[in-house]
């Protein structure tokens, strides 16, 4: 009892067991961080985004190590009161030095907690438009199209509308026509419901939608909607296009386009043409209408 007493003492008056508490306090957390962040993943993964998910890890693991990390300063003889309050000003100077820095990192938790886009998704902010490759505490990121990489702070993503393209399963193409004034609107529109049930990327349900959307300067104006699979959207898109184009001029239906006169000089004075008819050439100034 005698020698374990000295031990105890000695260990006392080397400061060996604080420190060995400490350390123990630094294994513990290390080890409690580890499973409550994993435990909680695992029960939360199925209402998160892979990025929620990390995100949410990291701040339970560093969470309960932190206070851990305090415990175990305390038992070395640290006041912990003098280094909270250390850390409470240098995170006010730093608050202030990056106002910027902290509204995205709040805009981000905004993004993780609300959902709404996931990565491999297709969004719209404002004129840019491309596929959701990473979502980050600070910034979104995206490739377009023509493969350029842009990167998006959160906090204007939370104050842009942002569209989902690939939200749902399926996507309307709006096709916007214009027919002579001539022309007989329902057989227009026989003909295109014809074009849209003979295209294989083109949905039956929902059904097809024919829009007279009024009367333009030269044309008819119509809207014909057509459904597709989100991924055979563009495919049906430039389809219909261009079976609406062979499937006029096969049936002889005038899509209009505005004319332009044009004059040298006085406005009474046309461009003089030269028309050539066979045999025959006529020559000077003619009127054209537009």
């Amino acid at each position: 009892m005698e020698d374990i007493k000295h031990t105890i003492e000695f260990l006392e008056t080397t400061r060996l067991l604080p420190i060995g508490h400490a350390l123990l306090l630094l294994v513990f957390g290390y080890l409690a961080g580890r499973i409550a962040s994993a435990t909680l993943v695992k029960f939360l993964h199925k209402r998160m985004t892979e990025h929620g998910q990390q995100f949410l890890k990291r701040s339970v693991f560093y969470g309960i190590f932190g206070l851990f990390t305090l415990s175990a300063l305390k038992q070395l003889g640290f006041d912990v009161t003098v280094l909270l309050g250390a850390a409470g000003i240098l995170t006010v100077a730093i608050g202030f030095a990056s106002q910027t820095s902290a509204s995205n990192l709040i805009s981000g938790l905004f993004l993780m907690i609300e959902r709404p886009f996931s990565i491999s998704d297709i969004i719209r902010v404002g004129e840019t438009t491309g596929e959701v490759i990473s979502i980050d505490l600070l910034s979104v990121k995206l490739r377009t199209y023509d493969n350029l990489f842009v990167r998006i702070p959160n906090e204007t993503m939370i104050k842009t509308e942002v569209t989902t393209l690939t939200k749902f399963p399926i996507r309307r193409a709006d096709l916007k026509i214009g027919v002579a004034y001539k022309e007989d609107i329902e057989r227009v529109k026989t003909l295109l419901l014809d074009i849209a049930s003979k295209n294989p990327l083109c949905l039956e349900e929902p059904a097809p939608l024919f829009i007279f959307s009024g009367f333009g300067n030269s044309s008819i104006d119509i809207q014909f909607s057509v459904w597709a699979q989100r991924e055979n959207f563009l495919k049906l898109k430039n389809s219909m296009y261009e079976n609406i184009k062979t499937a006029f001029d096969r049936e002889g239906i005038e899509i209009p386009f505005p004319h332009v006169s044009l004059y040298t000089g006085s406005a009474t004075q046309p461009i003089p043409i030269t028309v050539v008819s066979g045999d025959s050439t006529m020559t000077g100034p003619t009127k054209e209408s537009t």
